[in-house]
């Protein structure tokens, strides 16, 4: 088995794998890429057991067969190399033999049906999704989604999809936020819940491609396909919160301001906040909103004023200055819109602008009682 690649296009592909593979694994051939190789296609491979990726590369090569090679080992040698070809050959010995324009280096090599075999999925439903669509469906909610193991629903995105279009939930119970399309539908109902890994895994190869994902999905298991990678993971088990139920319909306390003002005002603020409770306190009368906060451990204490656009009585809420923060953050827009109805009940984020056709944002940030 002999195969010849470009040293930069093999690590390249490799790297994006690698972050598959855990930094302790349980089984001891999860360390490996798997190389599938058949005449001029190469298939390398990386899992966890609960997610699987592959990558498909245009390789010289005349012969068939598979191994299981050293990840790390791999791709600490790859990193040093200039961009050449690497000559990959395979001996009777247990060890794969790389050989470069200055020198060769010989790894050892586990036997390829070692490796754990990927789920299939049968008969799966499909959705087709634009890979920027979904690169910002997930960007726009995973911060959202909690660290909890003994909720794990929540730490997860919920994904709802339907002829009327897509919906991307994520929520910690403090925050949630609801992303959706009615510009990309799938032809189903169907909804399941992703688990963080792979999804970040996704959205940092998802942004440089223009290509259409392919999601096939069934009970347990997910497939997302496009330009030459597949990515396949073992879903979260159990039933998403009914999201919509937390989300109030009645606010009729509106205000509107320029997002990245706010932001940087409820940064510096917020370094004079309790260091547990991060609270900051929202006071809006008229056209001005005040934002303070106060540590009365240490005399800390910080205000500041800026104007809004406000509609509705004048009020009082309590915030926990991170997530807004996150959220803030998270927004591409020039102008917010936050509305309220009652200081205890949890306060909408959303954009003014910037949206594209079709394209929703919501996001629920939960109060903090305010110690008067």
């Amino acid at each position: 088995m002999k195969f010849i690649v470009s040293s930069s296009y093999l690590l390249k592909q490799l790297q994006v794998l690698g972050s598959v593979i855990n930094s302790s694994n349980t089984l001891p051939i999860l360390d490996n890429f798997l190389f599938e190789l058949d005449n001029n296609q190469l298939t390398v491979s990386a899992s966890d057991l609960e997610t699987t990726m592959s990558a498909s590369l245009a390789i010289d090569s005349t012969s068939k067969g598979s191994v299981a090679v050293p990840a790390k080992l791999l791709l600490e040698i790859l990193k040093t190399f200039p961009e050449q070809p690497l000559t990959f050959t395979v001996e009777e010995n247990s060890t794969i033999e790389i050989s470069s324009n200055s020198g060769k280096y010989a790894l050892a090599y586990a036997p390829g049906d070692e490796f754990p075999k990927a789920v299939s999925l049968d008969e799966p439903s499909v959705t087709l999704v634009p890979a920027d669509v979904l690169a910002t469906a997930i960007s726009k909610t995973i911060f959202a989604a909690g660290n909890d193991d003994l909720r794990p629903v929540m730490s997860g995105v919920f994904f709802q999809f339907s002829p009327q279009g897509l919906i991307f939930v994520a929520t910690d119970a403090h925050k949630l936020v609801k992303y959706a399309r009615t510009d990309v539908t799938a032809s189903e109902v169907a909804d399941f819940i992703m688990p963080k890994k792979p999804l970040t895994i996704l959205k940092s190869i998802l942004s440089a491609s223009d290509a259409e994902v392919k999601i096939e999905y069934n009970d347990s298991n997910a497939t997302f396909s496009f330009d030459n990678y597949i990515l396949m993971c073992r879903l979260i088990d159990g039933k998403y919160p009914n999201y919509e139920a937390v989300i109030p319909k009645e606010n009729p306390n509106k205000l509107i301001i320029d997002r990245t003002l706010f932001l940087s005002s409820v940064r510096r603020v917020a370094i004079f906040s309790n260091k547990t409770t991060h609270q900051i306190r929202l006071k809006i009368a008229g056209a001005e909103l005040n934002v303070s906060a106060e540590d009365i451990d240490y005399s800390n204490k910080a205000e500041e004023r800026l104007t809004c656009d406000y509609q509705g009585d004048d009020m009082q809420i309590g915030y926990n200055s991170r997530f807004l923060t996150e959220m803030l953050t998270n927004l591409q827009s020039d102008m917010i819109m936050l509305e309220m109805s009652l200081p205890n009940r949890a306060g909408i984020l959303t954009p003014v602008d910037g949206l594209e056709e079709g394209e929703t944002v919501t996001m629920l940030v939960m109060p903090v009682m305010l110690n008067s």
